[in-house]
């Protein structure tokens, strides 16, 4: 699998945030599909309630989210063993020091604060690009296949 065949699901509510992450994606060059789920409960949905085929590979996932936050969506993830070792990695804007431990224990890959400078915010944005799409390397199997179209896929390349 190219990182080019990898899927990212990035999980914001607002749309705004979601706006400047798709936007500071494309200008780091990040061509990857790009699917958004708007609360907690889209992502699990999405992620776990599908067929193996239709599962992102790369997880942005904001905490601060209606219905079922981002902590209990990393919850899930990690006791699921399909979803067990997708990387994710935690874009929010909390700087809470309980948010940070959490996100680790719940087994987050990351754990990112969203610069509120763009340019800051689309050098950090590269910086996930590169490392996760480029440089990354996931045991056998554990990425799955292309998510399929038509599920809230932005087409911005």
């Amino acid at each position: 699998m190219s990182a080019d065949d990898v899927t990212i699901l990035l999980v914001e509510d607002n749309p705004d945030d979601e706006e400047l992450c798709v936007r500071a994606l494309r200008r780091s060059q990040i061509k990857n599909e790009i699917v958004v789920a708007h609360d907690g409960v889209e992502a699990v949905e999405y992620l776990l309630d599908q067929n193996a085929g239709e599962r992102a590979h790369l997880v942005l996932l904001d905490l601060k989210l209606p219905r079922l936050d981002g902590l209990q969506v990393l919850e899930r993830l990690r006791a699921d063993p399909r979803t067990h070792t997708t990387p994710v990695v935690v874009l929010t804007t909390s700087d809470e020091q309980r948010d940070l431990i959490e996100s680790y224990n719940l087994g987050a890959n990351s754990y990112i604060r969203k610069p509120v400078d763009f340019t800051q915010f689309s050098d950090a944005i590269r910086a996930i690009g590169v490392y996760w799409l480029s440089l990354n390397r996931q045991p056998p199997g554990s990425l799955g296949a292309v998510a399929s179209p038509g599920r809230n896929v932005i087409n911005t390349g």
